[in-house]
């Protein structure tokens, strides 16, 4: 059962404007136009979001590690530790996704841990000097890090998400233009 939100500081889709409707594929600069517009309208840094949602890629990853470094050394210590790491994971995933419908708690979960595997996929391609492959790996993890801002946005709708996995999609360009980091 997925938490219920509380003193949530995250903006989940609710908070938004409704951008997309079931029946309507907006054009590129009609919805980069209505991204614009909530940032004006909020007064939101999206990019303290984004930071979040690394954080959770991160924390999904230290649970990885706990399980097999268990595994591998038979110590029942390192099961309770991802316990503790799992508790603050749950906490700051609950910020990021304070609305859910279905299943959507873990499919946001599985798109930032896929795409957290995909960054160290391409991370360690490249450092074996296969760069070509590595840039696979990363067009994949932004694909799928795409898909992840669409989801807790609410914008994936009726289709709207089509050809996101396919590249050059609008959901890329929201993910550049929304969550910039460098805009404090």
């Amino acid at each position: 059962m997925v938490p219920k939100p509380h003193n949530v500081r995250f903006f989940g889709p609710s908070f938004f404007p409704p951008i997309i409707t079931m029946n309507t594929k907006p054009t590129l600069e009609e919805f980069l136009k209505s991204i614009e517009t909530f940032k004006e309208k909020a007064g939101a840094d999206l990019s303290t979001a984004e930071d979040l949602s690394i954080a959770v890629m991160n924390l999904i990853s230290l649970e990885e590690h706990f399980f097999f470094t268990a595994a591998k050394t038979k110590k029942d210590e390192y099961f309770d530790t991802i316990q503790e790491v799992r508790a603050v994971r749950k906490q700051f995933l609950e910020q990021l996704m304070p609305d859910n419908e279905g299943e959507t708690w873990c499919i946001a979960k599985h798109l930032l841990a896929a795409t957290m595997r995909l960054i160290e996929v391409g991370n360690k391609l490249r450092s074996e000097g296969e760069k070509e492959h590595a840039a696979q790996a990363f067009e994949g993890a932004y694909k799928i890090y795409s898909l992840f801002w669409a989801l807790k946005l609410g914008l994936i709708k009726g289709g709207v998400a089509e050809g996101a996995a396919k590249g050059g999609s609008p959901l890329e360009e929201l993910v550049a233009k929304m969550a910039d980091c460098c805009d404090e």
